[in-house]
């Protein structure tokens, strides 16, 4: 049974749990982060991610959605708030009924899979939690294997991160590296994986290039695009064709760009192997 605690006040224990949604420092600190949405929850639980407490409201109806995962959601810990503070802990107008507090996960690059026909991102800086939620969805939802992010870069654990990603980050691996340099061992025992980059001068359309090998796409940073040491790493660097007055495209966007098109040749390979094989 979990151990229940009440807390009517804003005390320090109330105060803890606040500062996970304001403060990476904090979050870090205790390897804890704050999950907040139904999305989001429902991944939570249902991707067995280790989750240390729920939060909700002590006397108020409760919908049958969170009377059932409150009954089976395996938490260490129930912190059973006055309404108005979770009022407080809720980042929605209209506040939410139950939250998590789940674990950070450790920064092995063991947790990615690595399949034949690896997908991998690379996410160089981020500087933009939305944008690295939103590019964590796509990911998600365009077949990517999973992520890493490169360098100095805003919170993984981030509310705006998790809340744009819509508990996508429950579904794709995702790795913090100090540098791209670090990535080299784990390079190193998968040869024939490529590292292919992202940029408007690119010198190959991203329609035109290959993309059926094991591949790690790397994205670069919103406002200076990928470090020179990437730039030089890469097998290769491809663009996105554009026309109209832009310039360029947001990097969630292209990456997903990007991502559909990785998708569209493997699918396509994949019915011309099937078709072969019949006509054997």
């Amino acid at each position: 049974m979990p151990r229940v605690i009440r807390v009517a006040s804003d005390n320090a224990t109330f105060q803890q749990i606040e500062a996970l949604r304001r403060n990476r420092e904090k979050r870090h600190r205790l390897g804890l982060f704050l999950v907040e949405g139904v999305r989001a929850m429902n991944l939570l639980h249902g991707t067995g991610w280790p989750i240390e407490a729920l939060v909700y409201a002590d006397g108020v109806a409760r919908s049958d959605w969170a009377h059932r995962l409150i009954a089976d959601a395996a938490a260490r810990t129930h912190y059973v708030l006055a309404p108005a503070l979770l009022a407080r802990l809720s980042a929605k107008q209209q506040p939410s009924e139950l939250l998590a507090l789940a674990h950070i996960p450790d920064d092995d690059l063991a947790r990615l899979p690595t399949p034949p026909d690896l997908l991998a991102i690379l996410f160089d800086r981020p500087v933009s939690p939305g944008n690295l939620g939103t590019l964590i969805r796509s990911g998600d939802a365009l077949g990517a294997h999973g992520l890493i992010i490169s360098g100095h870069a805003t919170d993984l654990y981030d509310p705006e991160t998790l809340a744009a990603s819509t508990g996508s980050l429950f579904a794709l691996p995702a790795v913090r590296v100090a540098s791209p340099h670090a990535l080299e061992p784990w390079l190193a025992q998968r040869p024939g994986v490529r590292l292919v980059g992202t940029d408007e001068h690119g010198s190959v359309a991203i329609d035109a290039f290959d993309w059926r090998g094991p591949t790690v796409l790397v994205v670069g940073n919103e406002t200076r695009g990928m470090s020179a040491q990437l730039r030089e790493r890469c097998d290769a660097i491809v663009r996105i064709p554009i026309g109209g007055a832009a310039s360029s495209l947001n990097v969630a966007s292209a990456a997903a760009i990007v991502l559909y098109e990785i998708g569209r040749q493997r699918r396509h390979a994949a019915i011309g192997t099937t078709t072969e094989r019949r006509s054997v």
